[in-house]
């Protein structure tokens, strides 16, 4: 299986209609993969809060568009990274602009068909930016592709590893992290990834964006790491095409060499604190 992580370096004075064009265009190259993946808020830029708004679209939207269109000129399964998604208010329609916003991932077949689409749970800011601008979603989402099943997640949901537990649990060998990770913080980056890999088994494919984010340098260094915990694949800061083979039948095969799944003790009470 081969997939291709397409690392965007999102330039402040790029329109965005220019920037859709241009992604598009790049995913087209990518017709000899299997999988292609995007970042997160590639669109807008993971900390332009501001843009988050103005930007925002409607899940079948513009960027829905030129992404389903992409996918099937390419012949490949495209995760589309993820967009501010306006849904609909209550009773109204996502277009008047008075409905939450979302981050939210797309995923397409080769055909061009929507797959999936996952709203990120965990979203970052604290008492500020998405945490604020944005609503949780609730569900964890997988995808089922030939030869592997696909776990969605999105960038700080990488903290979190219940949310990973859950998607192994739902069948996914594969994670998919497209990710607007600050470059403050690259070490943890790869050391989450890493360990997201080797306590689930699983292949972990995360992608990253170059540039700067309304002033917050950017991580880059995508990666995709094996069951093992071993980096297959790394990029560097800038814009770059990362390009690997991974073979989806190491996942099972790992787990049976190994098989510490099978040894979680689920359920557990709480700890008892002496009065």
């Amino acid at each position: 299986m081969r997939a291709s992580l397409i690392q965007i370096a999102v330039d402040e004075d790029e329109p965005v209609d220019s920037r859709r064009r241009r992604v598009a265009a790049l995913v087209r190259e990518q017709s000899g993969a299997d999988l292609v993946v995007l970042p997160e808020l590639w669109t807008t830029g993971a900390f332009a809060y501001e843009e988050f708004g103005r930007e925002a679209e409607p899940l079948d939207g513009p960027t829905y568009e030129a992404m389903a269109k992409a996918a099937s000129d390419a012949g490949v399964w495209l995760h589309a990274g993820s967009i501010p998604e306006r849904a609909p208010a209550e009773g109204g329609s996502a277009t008047a602009g008075d409905g939450p916003l979302y981050n939210t991932s797309l995923v397409f077949s080769p055909s061009g068909e929507l797959a999936a689409a996952y709203r990120k749970i965990h979203r970052f800011g604290f008492d500020k930016g998405e945490a604020v601008l944005m609503s949780a979603g609730r569900e964890p989402v997988t995808v089922r592709l030939p030869g592997t099943t696909l776990g969605v997640a999105t960038c700080y949901d990488l903290r979190f590893p219940e949310l990973f537990r859950a998607l192994v649990d739902a069948g996914a060998e594969t994670l998919v992290i497209p990710a607007g990770w600050p470059e403050r913080r690259r070490a943890h980056w790869t050391l989450l990834a890493r360990a997201r890999a080797v306590e689930n088994q699983a292949f972990v494919l995360a992608c990253g964006t170059g540039g700067t984010h309304a002033g917050v340098p950017q991580a880059g260094h995508s990666i995709v790491v094996d069951p093992w915990g071993e980096v297959l694949a790394e990029a560097g800061p800038g814009e770059e095409v990362l390009t690997v083979d991974i073979d989806p039948a190491k996942v099972a095969a790992t787990r049976e060499q190994f098989p510490a799944l099978k040894d979680r003790v689920l359920g557990l009470e709480p700890p008892r604190h002496p009065a």
